[in-house]
């Protein structure tokens, strides 16, 4: 079953911000001469237990301070390169939340450039193409997230797409309908989570109000049976997070989890991590273990891989290369 955990993927919704693990985090604000409110790598680390999504946005925007220059952002990047491509990711769509770090009084700039400076020799080092997300923070104006968009546009930053992230429950897709305006007029790529924490409305009206090209989680479209009949339909992909899901208690147990009912209803639906550090693993882990739980096999890993290559806003050549890794795997398992 070992193989299972590496198969060739693409990663669609990955915070780079949430693969900060301690012992980076540890040495960054040693670097940058900060104390720490949980000195010791054990006591940081027993902080990594959650009872919802925002008891884990607590503890995310905290450890963010101890990222502070353009060489701790592209540190931090370059981690999840070497650990992801380890795991199989070919292809990796990242997300990074601008307004999270310029309100801390870190330029836009060294955020931008020290991604964007690993992200340009991920191929050549990893293997993995990668595209740069600028993903709102949804519990911040929308007035707050266009400024800071027009500030991306205007320094030309290498980022393919927009995102919508945060505390979902209270702030619906509705409050930022000028923002995806913009991002769709500048040419960007669109998505937003929606159907987490959030009602199947949200999903909705992400599709129709924001018109996002792709879902982050929606697992609970499952409750609205007509919106499940046009993501299937419209073969919408939805970037699920099962690990995530279980650590924020969007579901209880990962047997509890809807994945199995999202694929037997025809959903184009796809493996990822979302914030690995705190959520118990990265892709490769997340394959084990729904191999585990549900007695996945080849053909079923092989159809998530394919559909997060498939859902990917990589280009056509890159795709096809990728389609072909993954058959050359799948034959491989027999």
């Amino acid at each position: 079953m070992m193989g299972f955990r590496h198969v060739p993927a693409a990663e669609l919704h990955l915070h780079i911000e949430g693969t900060l693990e301690p012992e980076l985090i540890m040495e960054l604000a040693a670097r940058n001469g900060l104390t720490l409110p949980f000195p010791t790598l054990a006591q940081l680390r027993a902080q990594y237990e959650f009872t919802d999504l925002q008891s884990f946005l607590n503890l995310y925007y905290a450890n963010m301070a101890v990222l502070r220059t353009e060489a701790d952002f592209a540190d931090m990047t370059r981690a999840y390169l070497a650990r992801a491509s380890a795991g199989g990711v070919r292809h990796a769509e990242i997300m990074f939340d601008p307004q999270a770090h310029v309100v801390r009084g870190v330029p836009l700039a060294a955020v931008v450039n020290g991604i964007a400076s690993a992200l340009a020799a991920s191929e050549q080092e990893f293997g993995m193409t990668t595209g740069l997300i600028a993903a709102f923070l949804r519990d911040e104006t929308e007035e707050d997230a266009l400024e800071i968009l027009e500030q991306l546009l205007a320094m030309d930053a290498p980022i393919i797409g927009i995102g919508l992230d945060s505390a979902e429950v209270g702030n619906p897709p509705t409050k930022f309908v000028r923002l995806y305006d913009r991002a769709r007029a500048a040419g960007l790529h669109l998505i937003a989570h929606a159907g987490e924490e959030g009602p199947p409305s949200y999903v909705t009206d992400a599709l129709d109000l924001l018109g996002v090209e792709r879902i982050d989680h929606g697992i609970r479209s499952m409750e609205d049976p007509a919106l499940v009949r046009r993501l299937a339909a419209e073969q919408v992909p939805l970037t699920v997070c099962p690990l995530s899901n279980v650590r924020l208690r969007a579901v209880d147990t990962l047997a509890e989890h809807p994945l199995p009912q999202m694929l037997a209803a025809g959903l184009n639906v796809c493996l990822n991590s979302d914030d690995p550090a705190y959520f118990g693993g990265h892709v490769d882990v997340n394959f084990a273990a729904l191999e585990t739980e549900f007695g996945f096999d080849a053909d079923t890993v092989a159809t998530l891989a394919g559909n997060s290559i498939r859902s990917s806003f990589a280009d056509g050549d890159r795709k096809a290369a990728l389609l072909t890794e993954l058959q050359e795997w799948r034959t491989q398992q027999g």
